[in-house]
């Protein structure tokens, strides 16, 4: 008898991956091949604040819309000043309004001359707790100088000046050189001293030293009878 040739027998078991499966027996679903992980999609419920999105930019109501088509003539404005006598500039004031605007308002606080200085004090807290700016005050007393004075002196008069022409602080003065301090909003003076004649001569200047306020700590007879009756 001749000799068959063996065939090797393949197993079911023993399939690879190139050999067709048995018929009747599903096909198993292959695995995706490992790669490049797309990036992640954004989720709507993240945490986190929410940037608006930007505004859309309006025109200006000013610019009015291009048109197109042939210019025309210039028309003339029917707002343009017509011609007429002369009328005096709006808001320039008039030899009375000047008078008025160069003299500010006067407020009197009674006071003995020993009481003076703590009265003008009072009056200067006062002012800063309503909202004045320290720079817009200036303190004159007609006696013994304010202790800030005497202070700010010991260091020499150029330093002394120099803060008041820095404007930024409440400035006290003697009555002696209220002729080379500048004018301020408001300008308070402390008749702390029994001489008539120096609250007679430093009152009107100290008036001419304010812009709007000023108010007089001292003998109400003997401001009147310097300012007029009626302070």
């Amino acid at each position: 008898m001749p000799l068959i040739p063996e065939e090797p027998q393949i197993h079911e078991s023993a399939q690879g991956h190139g050999t067709a499966p048995a018929s009747g027996r599903s096909t198993p679903t292959p695995r995706p091949v490992p790669g490049p992980r797309p990036g992640a999609p954004s989720r709507s419920g993240r945490p986190g604040p929410v940037r608006p999105a930007p505004p859309a930019q309006r025109t200006p109501r000013e610019a009015p819309a291009a048109k197109t088509g042939p210019a025309g003539p210039a028309t003339p404005s029917t707002n343009a000043a017509k011609p007429g006598p002369a009328k005096p500039a709006a808001g320039k004031p008039g030899p009375r309004a000047d008078a008025a605007a160069a003299s500010p308002q006067v407020q009197l606080i009674p006071a003995p001359p020993g009481g003076a200085l703590d009265a003008a004090e009072e009056a200067v807290d006062l002012l800063l707790d309503s909202g004045r700016a320290p720079g817009d005050i200036l303190v004159i007393t007609t006696g013994d100088p304010h202790p800030w004075a005497t202070h700010e002196l010991s260091f020499g008069e150029a330093a002394y000046w120099a803060q008041h022409d820095a404007g930024d602080d409440v400035f006290y003065a003697a009555a002696s050189v209220i002729d080379r301090a500048k004018v301020r909003p408001v300008v308070v003076v402390a008749v702390n001293t029994d001489s008539a004649e120096t609250a007679a001569t430093a009152l009107p200047l100290a008036v001419g030293r304010a812009s709007a306020l000023l108010i007089v700590c001292g003998d109400p007879q003997q401001i009147n009878s310097v300012l007029g009756a009626g302070v």
